[in-house]
């Protein structure tokens, strides 16, 4: 896609480590002298925003995730136009957002808009670019949940600037790769899904009828299973494994002297677990048994996520798990594989 494009004659070195050389030609502006604050309030009867860092900034309705809605004081939200920018509180880690649509929003954001309108294409692919987006670390203050962008110290920076015919073919030139690219991506999406559907029913197969496809069947006695092979026999999970909920985690108290990792429900995925920054929780020597999982465990989860389960590898030890969670353990591994029972909840047999 880019194998046609030409180096530009010239370039010089712009002294600005994220930028680096830039054609001769170009200019570079602080970034005050391109965007201008906007703090316009009293619009109550705008529809309220959310500032996302996938979808830019849309209605709260099209918003996936449940966000708490300002139901009054309405009137204090700051106004977004239609084609703004807006630096949100998590704007440090994926760049600065562009407004979908007019509405009303935080006023702990910072509303802005450029300067030259022709500009607005250009500036919403530079301000969500990677290099750029890794520049904002040197203007956020603040420690960890409360950080944010110091828009007095951003607005000093300094951002490349090419002619404004230039700005559009750039942007004439990005529209067309992300549609192409988007039109790949859908394409490879719906490949999976059908594969996806494959896989499910291939699992479903085996686990229900085995690999003979001639094989004589007989009733299970289990109105969801319908018939089995007349060779397998229907057992109860509690006769085959031994299951166990974890701890309740008390969310108000500190961890003590027994610190001890531990497993929640998100970290539970289908056949994988995370095991980066989790949280601690007390588990007395005495508990361990009950209460830590070993090498083989099969995790599976409650509620929204209900059935998901993956198994526990044994990167560490010891590693809680809690109450959300059932850890199922194999009463006799020689004769009841645990990876069958996974492939029956991932095909949503049980």
């Amino acid at each position: 896609m880019i194998d046609g494009l030409k180096p530009y004659p010239e370039y010089k070195d712009t002294g600005v480590a994220w930028i680096g050389e830039v054609p001769r030609h170009w200019r570079l502006r602080r970034t005050k002298t391109l965007l201008r604050e906007r703090v316009h309030k009293g619009f109550p009867d705008e529809p309220l925003l959310a500032a996302t860092q996938t979808q830019g900034v849309v209605t709260k309705d099209r918003y996936e995730n449940r966000t708490v809605l300002a139901l009054k004081d309405l009137h204090l939200l700051k106004l977004v136009r239609k084609g703004d920018f807006v630096i949100s509180l998590r704007s440090f880690q994926g760049g600065i957002e562009y407004a979908r649509q007019q509405g009303i929003i935080s006023p702990a954001y910072t509303v802005l808009y450029p300067a030259q309108p022709d500009a607005h294409g250009f500036l919403a692919w530079l301000l969500k670019s990677k290099p750029y987006v890794e520049s904002l670390s040197l203007y956020v203050t603040g420690i960890r949940q409360g950080q944010n962008i110091d828009y007095e110290k951003l607005s000093r920076s300094e951002l490349p600037v090419p002619p404004i015919p230039e700005q559009t073919a750039i942007v004439r030139f990005l529209d067309h790769a992300d549609r192409r690219i988007r039109r790949h991506i859908g394409a490879k999406q719906k490949l999976i899904k059908l594969l996806e559907e494959q896989k499910q029913a291939i699992i479903h197969r085996a686990v229900t009828r085995g690999l003979d496809p001639n094989v004589r069947l007989k009733p299970s006695g289990v109105e969801w299973l319908g018939d089995v092979p007349e060779h397998w026999v229907v057992a109860s999970l509690r006769f085959r494994y031994h299951q166990c909920l974890g701890k309740m985690v008390d969310a108000k108290r500190e961890t003590g002297k027994y610190p001890v990792p531990y497993l929640r429900n998100v970290d539970v995925q289908w056949d994988r677990i995370n095991t980066a920054d989790l949280p601690q929780i007390d588990i007395a020597p005495g508990e361990h048994e009950r209460y830590t999982v070993r090498s083989g465990d099969l995790l599976v989860c409650e509620g929204r996520h209900l059935g998901r389960a993956a198994f526990w590898r044994g990167d560490f030890s010891p590693c809680a798990f809690q109450k959300a969670l059932h850890r199922l353990r194999a009463r006799n591994p020689r004769i009841d594989a645990p990876r069958w029972l996974f492939y029956c909840l991932y095909t949503g047999l049980i």
